[in-house]
């Protein structure tokens, strides 16, 4: 009850018609109110993630962080990828492609603006795919884009894409988030000033806490996008995810280190637990340019060191997969390869001896582990260094973090050996990059690689890509370790997202409250 309605009670007896209507006023302000209260839909949200991105344009960096954040959200591309792995209409309405795969015809949708008020049209296309191909460009799918051999656009809502090979995989790939379209004028600034076509812009990023999106009214379907405001909140320690989730200072967290504690969320009906699947792959890279690890007798010998399962087991609480080559399970032409370098330790100190006494190395081998903060890179380094140790190799670990790691790392190339998973599902063609972080070169793979490419025809296609997963998995590019399982804990009551992730994505706009 009210202050008022008490007051009314105390007054004259001239008043008490008025004090009556005071107290049934108050009564029903008491009763209706939680009521009303209840019955209002929550339209934010805080999403938790590992990592904090170095920027926000996925054009220009290398970090997944980047399109967790951005991709669907802020900016669009032609199509969109579902969690299903499915291509559908996004910027593009439909498209025509011919009989070789190598002329492709996007209608493009009407209507559109990017935030800053500027049209969606076809230069806007034009100018995006062709500055992913420039030679001076950053993207990191720059192979995607440096195929087209020749752009035009017969009216304002028309692209054609004329490739140089046919690719069948281009739908996908322009639903990734190193396809955005970007609008020219403020191209330049998308790092810090994003501006793109997408439901949401950004209202804040607290560097080193969180970043703010809020719905965009002027996006062609923001009725339809039920969270007003959402938060990226950047939390890498497992122990304080998990503190997060339970005090509900976090509403939902894709991809979360909470294998350990998930009993704690699956027996609690305020929670949901998603486990899903992924294209990723969770590699132990070793850099070609450090010597001795450019002599493949030692990378073998690396490999035959690692018991996959046991680092399953370790860096991510067995949710994952074991795999041989830098491709998983269930992607197109896929072949297991993981008997072509299997646990052996006797076959590993073997191995370094014979390399040790032609090289002119003596054992323990001494060499180094950068590791990025990520809890499957941290808890992963532990249990392979203890391995390594066994047979001859002493990897001093040093954790780095993830700014370090993709600038040093990444870009530098300083480094002996890393762990890291590559999220991107059609990646295959880094072996072909020049100065990949790798330092890899193969004149046989990239002749293969060639192949694949222009041919569009998937039976054959698969056949080659078996070929060269077989190739990199007997050269140990890298020593392949597991396809990550993904899980996802949240809120019971948010609904919308995503189980399955073929690639690394947060789509806001379908999110809601029930």
């Amino acid at each position: 009850m009210t202050a008022a309605g008490v007051v009314a009670l105390k007054s004259d007896a001239g008043g008490r018609g008025a004090a009556v209507l005071l107290l049934a006023a108050a009564v029903l302000t008491a009763a209706v109110a939680p009521a009303a209260h209840a019955q209002a839909k929550k339209d934010t949200a805080v999403i938790g993630m590992t990592l904090e991105p170095p920027g926000l344009d996925p054009t220009a960096g290398a970090a997944s962080a980047i399109a967790e954040i951005t991709l669907y959200n802020v900016f669009e591309t032609l199509t969109r990828v579902g969690s299903d792995g499915s291509t559908q209409p996004l910027l593009a309405e439909g498209w025509t492609v011919s009989p070789d795969l190598r002329t492709w015809t996007f209608k493009l949708r009407r209507g559109v603006a990017f935030h800053n008020g500027e049209p969606f049209d076809a230069a806007a296309v034009k100018f995006s795919f062709e500055r992913a191909a420039a030679s001076g460009s950053t993207n990191k799918d720059r192979a995607t884009f440096a195929n087209i051999e020749r752009l035009t656009t017969p009216d304002s809502h028309t692209v054609v894409l004329q490739l140089k090979s046919g690719n069948p995989d281009l739908l996908f790939q322009l639903g990734q988030a190193t396809a955005v379209i970007v609008e020219p004028r403020s191209a330049a600034t998308n790092a810090t000033k994003p501006v793109g076509t997408g439901p949401y812009q950004l209202a804040s990023w607290a560097r080193g806490s969180a970043v703010s999106l809020v719905r965009w009214d002027g996006h062609r379907r923001a009725k339809d996008v039920a969270l007003r405001r959402v938060t990226m909140r950047f939390i890498s320690d497992p122990a304080a995810q998990v503190a997060a989730l339970l005090a509900g200072d976090v509403d939902a967290f894709p991809r979360v280190s909470a294998a350990r504690s998930l009993k704690a969320f699956e027996g609690n009906r305020k929670f949901q637990v998603l486990v899903g699947g992924s294209r990723a792959k969770t590699i132990l890279a070793l850099n070609h340019q450090r010597k001795p690890l450019d002599d493949v007798r030692v990378r073998r010998a690396i490999a035959a060191a690692i018991d996959r399962k046991a680092v399953i087991e370790g860096a991510a609480d067995g949710y994952g997969v074991p795999i041989g080559s830098y491709y998983v399970p269930g992607a197109p032409g896929y072949v297991d390869t993981t008997g072509i370098n299997p646990y052996d330790p006797a076959k590993a100190r073997a191995l370094l001896h014979q390399a040790g006494k032609e090289l002119g190395f003596s054992l323990p081998l001494q060499l180094t582990m950068k590791l990025p903060p990520t809890p499957y890179a941290r808890q992963g380094g532990e249990v392979i260094a203890a391995m390594l140790a066994q047979v001859g190799v002493t990897a001093k670990i040093e954790n780095v973090e993830w700014a370090q790691w993709l600038s040093g790392v990444y870009g530098q190339k300083a480094y002996d050996l890393t762990i890291i998973s590559h999220v991107e599902p059609l990646d295959f063609g880094n072996f072909a990059r020049p100065n990949y972080y790798w330092g890899y070169a193969s004149a046989e793979f990239n002749a293969l690689w060639a192949k694949v490419q222009s041919t569009p025809q998937a039976e054959a296609r698969n056949r080659l890509m078996a070929d060269a997963q077989r190739l990199v998995a007997g050269e140990v590019v890298s020593v392949y370790l597991y396809q990550p399982t993904w899980l996802t804990v949240a809120d019971a009551r948010l609904q919308g997202l995503w189980k399955d992730m073929p690639l690394l994505a947060n789509d806001l706009a379908a999110l809601s409250w029930r």
